[in-house]
């Protein structure tokens, strides 16, 4: 197993200093993964459903501030050496498929080989809306055609491509990403079309516990969507086996034994002996990836935050 953390693109300690601080001393605690989120805008007035809080209500940062992903991934590729850069996820939709492609490119050769990209179709509506993205309703079919036309740019000496949604001929891309055949592409989502998705393009399935509608939040609900993903997986021929596994407990919280509606804990909440028992059990399920939230209103609290987790759990769990 190894694990990864999330870094905040809004709030007080979205700044170059902190940012450096934090990601720095996460790769020598020994995480192996660094979690950007992305958004382009906050709207200010937000109808849609946020899927991961039974309210339904998005956690933003107040005032609407976001920097970029791809380019903060960029600016932590240059502080870190080992730090995997995982986007968590990108909203495929929200920017054109060739641009895209050549900054994930370009992302991978300079961080010589660290990015893992995490796909989603997007929730929020009016953000697609702000920035002149394909129509909402068809971003589940934009975000496999993008993925085909990512794979295509990346692998192909003469990419040509003819879809609904991009067109190209007569091109050379280069360079080429470092890993090869490409970064992993990683399927977030714990829907039924999520799930059918990873099966059908994903070099792996990321999805949250946290979905009041489709919850992972106990190792047994995990194992039943693991059932799901290898229907699905046999279901287009390919063996489940070649779908790499991670997990993102978000609302991992030290001492905290959370409890669910039916009166258990929460997944990967209460002591640190808890969750490394957690963390065994997604480990017999096949989970090669482990992520929480160890965000905090203060550096010094994430900070804290990461050391804790590292010396109860990470370390715990190694020898287990």
């Amino acid at each position: 197993m190894d694990y990864g953390f999330n870094v905040p693109t809004g709030g007080p300690l979205a700044n170059p200093d902190d940012i450096l601080e934090i990601v720095r001393l996460g790769e020598m605690l020994g995480f192996s993964y660094v979690l950007v989120p992305d958004h382009i805008v906050i709207p200010s007035q937000i109808g849609s459903r946020y899927p991961y809080a039974s309210s339904g209500e998005f956690p933003g940062n107040p005032g609407g501030a976001c920097l970029d992903q791809l380019t903060y991934l960029a600016f932590v590729a240059a502080a870190t050496t080992r730090l995997r850069l995982l986007t968590s996820v990108m909203v495929v939709p929200h920017r054109s498929p060739v641009m895209t492609a050549k900054m994930l490119a370009s992302l991978d050769v300079l961080s010589k080989g660290r990015l893992t990209i995490g796909c989603g179709v997007g929730w929020m509506r009016e953000e697609f809306e702000a920035i002149g993205a394909p129509p909402f309703e068809q971003r589940g079919t934009v975000t496999d055609e993008y993925i085909d036309v990512f794979r295509n740019l990346w692998t192909s000496e003469a990419p040509v491509h003819n879809g609904p949604f991009a067109k190209y001929d007569g091109i050379s891309f280069a360079p080429k990403p470092v890993q090869k055949p490409h970064p992993p592409i990683w399927i977030g989502g714990e829907s039924g079309p999520a799930i059918r998705r990873a099966a059908r393009l994903g070099d792996g399935w990321y999805p949250i516990g946290s979905n009041p509608k489709h919850p992972l939040n106990t190792a047994g609900k995990f194992a039943a969507g693991l059932e799901k993903l290898r229907a699905a997986a046999e279901a287009v021929d390919r063996d489940p086996k070649t779908i790499d596994l991670a997990f993102w407990g978000t609302w991992y919280d030290e001492a905290k034994g959370e409890v669910r509606a039916d009166g258990g804990r929460h997944l990967l909440t209460g002591s640190a002996v808890d969750v490394v028992a957690d963390v065994q059990a997604l480990g017999d399920l096949g989970v090669r990836h482990l992520f929480v939230n160890l965000t905090a209103e203060t550096k010094e609290a994430m900070t804290a935050r990461m050391e804790r987790f590292a010396g109860e759990v990470m370390t715990a769990a190694r020898g287990t």
